[in-house]
């Protein structure tokens, strides 16, 4: 278990993240971030290229499982049974509990299990806390300016991250 905020990996977005990559890294269990990971704050439903990516992911063994911290009413519910996955809202990242969880509930361990998602202090801390791979996207979309220092801030724990894909 790290404490430490530096992401194991860094890609452009989840495109990036092939059934090969996660098999060379010992993955069969991908846990995602929703809002500017997956989708932008103000997309309610999956797009199809995000639906031909999960199908591309399940028919490679990988189990997918959405641990957001949403607490928007319906949002994180109706867009994880669009994409036929279970989920987690209002999850608490960084805390670690909401990813032990779930790799307990599919009967995953930590080197088996990532976590991708677009903060580097809630979804790329709580997988480390956890023992998962971190996996961290650039942001989808940065609006508001909250969002563009956060991303400032966090450069530099992504330019020391293990591995970067370009």
């Amino acid at each position: 278990m790290s404490f430490s905020p530096i992401p194991k990996l860094v890609v452009p977005d989840i495109f990036a993240v092939t059934p090969d990559l996660l098999r060379r890294k010992g993955i069969t269990f991908l846990c995602l971030d929703l809002d500017n990971t997956l989708s932008p704050y103000s997309e309610d439903m999956p797009p199809k290229r995000v639906l031909d990516w999960m199908a591309e992911l399940k028919a490679a063994g990988i189990d997918l499982y959405m641990i957001s911290n949403s607490a928007k009413s319906r949002r994180a519910d109706d867009y994880a049974k669009a994409c036929g996955i279970p989920f987690v809202k209002c999850a608490g990242k960084p805390r670690p509990k909401a990813l032990r969880d779930a790799m307990q509930q599919m009967d995953k361990t930590p080197a088996e299990t990532a976590l991708m998602g677009d903060q580097i202090f809630t979804d790329g801390l709580c997988a480390n806390r956890a023992g998962a791979l971190s996996i961290v996207v650039k942001p989808i979309e940065m609006k508001n300016i909250f969002f563009r220092i956060r991303y400032g801030v966090e450069q530099l724990f992504r330019v020391l991250s293990k591995e970067r894909i370009k």
